[in-house]
């Protein structure tokens, strides 16, 4: 245990129950490791599924949030990649073994990694808990702090972190390019930053989403179509339009048969969001129709480096709403009733 250093953060103490302050001893600053004086933290839907036991019950205190900025303020002897005073963001993951050896790190799957850790609700190999954002301060490995472009700002830089690179990640992995035809379900944290995305890409880009007040928010962010759900008439005319489909709702209504109908043939649909309840699916459907689906987790280091570029070169940020990280209920509150276009930042 590090001496007397305490950090002050908001915690769930159980499921579906407000966050309260919480004080923790955090981990004896290692070699390879900063620690960061956080100004910025982004809300992710995953921290609602973690508080609210979603995914299976957390080891409570949990302290969630993974989408982390600020500034570094102490590092380890063996940091050569930082300095102190470096403006970095920290996203879902503050460790992997990133050895050779590895199957997964060793082709850039460090997400992957048997030994990786992720930002909060994990433990290290030595039992000490991870603790994520909704904090004052943190202590990562250094690898998986990443230097903010200069023209992005700490509060816009936060949802680039999991956000972005979430949806950057299949991207790059499928090679998407000028001119294939790319949809987005659900315009909300995820969807408005992938539609940037893939326009910065040349795509052309398909929003989909149940709320038509969101189409000409959509088209501003770089769609050039738009399927208003509500109308079965808009999505029967768009079948087949898409090569990819990008699923960012966590909606238990999603209609998989009517997005499958969307996609040519040999087109892919990609799963980012995670109900908290099993998918429906029809196999013949994607047998008759030559359709696939996968998902993508989150980015590793390759791939937020990229994203963080990328959102730079191609003026990318997200809309967000700025929330003094004391009323940190307040946000989750206002993500929970789809409140906020389209991303809650907690601020310190």
């Amino acid at each position: 245990m590090s001496s007397e250093t305490k950090f002050n953060a908001w915690a769930a103490y159980a499921s579906k129950e407000p966050l309260k302050p919480f004080q923790y001893v955090p981990r004896p600053l290692g070699p390879s490791d900063i620690e960061i004086k956080i100004s910025h933290c982004g809300i992710c839907g995953s921290d609602l599924h973690t508080i609210e036991s979603d995914w299976g019950t957390p080891n409570f205190p949990v302290v969630v949030g993974h989408e982390i900025v600020g500034t570094v303020v102490k590092a380890g002897p063996s940091v050569s990649n930082l300095a102190v005073g470096d403006i970095v963001g920290v996203g879902a993951q503050v460790y992997a073994c990133r050895g050779e050896d590895c199957r997964e790190c060793s082709h850039d799957l460090d997400p992957h990694c048997p030994k990786g850790v992720f930002t909060y609700n994990a433990k290290y190999a030595d039992g000490e808990n991870a603790y994520g954002g909704y904090s004052e301060s943190v202590r990562v490995d250094s690898h998986y702090a990443f230097k903010i472009p200069a023209e992005i700002s700490n509060a816009e830089a936060a949802p680039l972190m999991c956000a972005g690179a979430t949806v950057f990640t299949p991207m790059l992995e499928h090679k998407m390019k000028a001119g294939d035809r790319v949809g987005v379900v659900g315009i909300g944290g995820l969807g408005h930053l992938a539609i940037q995305f893939a326009n910065g890409l040349g795509c052309k880009v398909t929003a989909i989403s149940h709320s038509l007040n969101k189409k000409e928010e959509c088209t501003k962010l770089g769609a050039s179509e738009f399927i208003y759900t509500g109308d079965a008439t808009q999505a029967e005319t768009a079948k087949k339009s898409l090569d990819y489909l990008i699923i960012t709702s966590n909606s238990k209504s999603n209609d998989y048969g009517l997005y499958g109908s969307l996609v040519d043939y040999n087109g892919k649909i990609i799963l980012l969001a995670a109900p908290s309840t099993n998918l429906e699916l029809s196999p013949f459907f994607f047998i008759s129709n030559q359709v696939y689906i996968g998902g993508s987790l989150i980015g590793g280091i390759k791939q937020i480096k990229a994203t963080l570029e990328f959102a730079a070169k191609h003026n990318i940020r997200p809309l967000i709403e700025k929330v003094p990280m004391a009323n940190v209920n307040e946000g989750l509150d206002k993500v929970r009733e789809g409140k906020v276009r389209y991303r809650v930042v907690l601020e310190n």
